[in-house]
């Protein structure tokens, strides 16, 4: 699924999930654009994790004075899947 970001500086964020015995996990995340260090750390730790729980520990968190961030928006497009 690629993921088309709004208000951060990433522009997208191509996802790969699977599934395993009914629950969702993620096989893979790569953000296009922003903090190539950050988005490829966040990536890094995400995977294998299973979906609810990314959704859990990322969704509101905020870069500065934006109102969302490269975590919170991977937790949006997790949330729409």
């Amino acid at each position: 699924m690629d993921y088309q970001t709004s208000g951060v500086c990433s522009k997208t964020i191509q996802i790969e999930v699977e599934e395993k015995e009914g629950e969702k996990y993620i096989k893979s995340v790569k953000f296009v654009g922003g903090c190539h260090g950050n988005t490829q750390g966040i990536s890094k730790l995400v995977e294998g994790m299973a979906v609810k729980d990314v959704i859990e520990k990322l969704e509101g968190v905020r870069c500065g004075s934006k109102q969302t961030s490269c975590p919170d928006q991977l937790a949006r497009a997790l949330k729409s899947l």
